[in-house]
């Protein structure tokens, strides 16, 4: 359902009651899938206020507001070109084979993505799992600040546009090589190879706003 678009990036699941209704399931078995898309990293939870789609936010919510309210995808990006190359850095010389895997995986689901959102989601997915495989937590912390930041400039004006990933996407070619070198445990090529992919993304996200200068 969540990758079907019915509940949108950062939009609040509904209680789960009525989810068990809905899918027709009992409480044990809603609460065993929800902990497993925790842990997956496709929601999170705050307590007293419910359980969200994303990755959990760091610091609140207010400030992310102010930042995205000061920013642009011009910034976002050039931010990301400055800290996910590192982090794909850090993967090839942590990762473990539980997380290639994972990674893999990620890839797998977004070759057969039949719309962006769905893409989006195990794009954002891959992306994590590398910044997780790092090891550090303080980077980590850091990657999704800066993915909430993303998600609110970008990532609304991507999908308002129904772009879809194709066939023969770049990303796939580059998603491949990407998780090769973090397994063959190249950390300078593994760097090379995320700066290179960031790079082409900032290039499509320009091209594809109608309004740039």
């Amino acid at each position: 359902m969540i990758e079907a678009g019915d509940y949108p990036l950062n939009s609040r699941l509904p209680p789960e009651r009525t989810l068990c209704e809905t899918m027709g399931v009992t409480r044990a078995v809603l609460r065993k899938a929800l902990g497993t898309l925790e842990a997956e990293g496709h929601i999170w939870r705050h307590v007293g206020k419910g359980t969200f789609v994303g990755s959990p936010p760091v610091g609140s919510l207010q400030d992310l507001s102010a930042i995205t309210s000061r920013t642009n995808p011009t910034e976002v990006m050039q931010a990301r070109l400055m800290l996910e190359p590192e982090l794909a850095r850090l993967a090839a010389l942590n990762a473990t084979s539980v997380e290639v895997e994972e990674m893999r995986r990620c890839i797998r689901r977004t070759k057969t993505a039949k719309e962006w959102r769905a893409y989006e989601m195990w794009d954002n997915r891959l992306h994590r799992v590398i910044a997780r495989a790092g090891g550090n937590g303080c980077m980590l912390a850091l990657f999704d600040m800066l993915n909430g930041i993303r998600r609110a400039v970008t990532w609304g004006r991507l999908r308002s546009y129904g772009l879809g990933s194709g066939r023969d996407h770049h990303s796939f070619a580059e998603h491949d090589a990407l998780v090769d070198a973090i397994e063959q445990r190249d950390t300078e090529l593994a760097a090379s190879l995320m700066r290179d992919h960031l790079r082409a993304v900032r290039r499509d996200l320009m091209q594809s706003m109608p309004d740039r200068d």
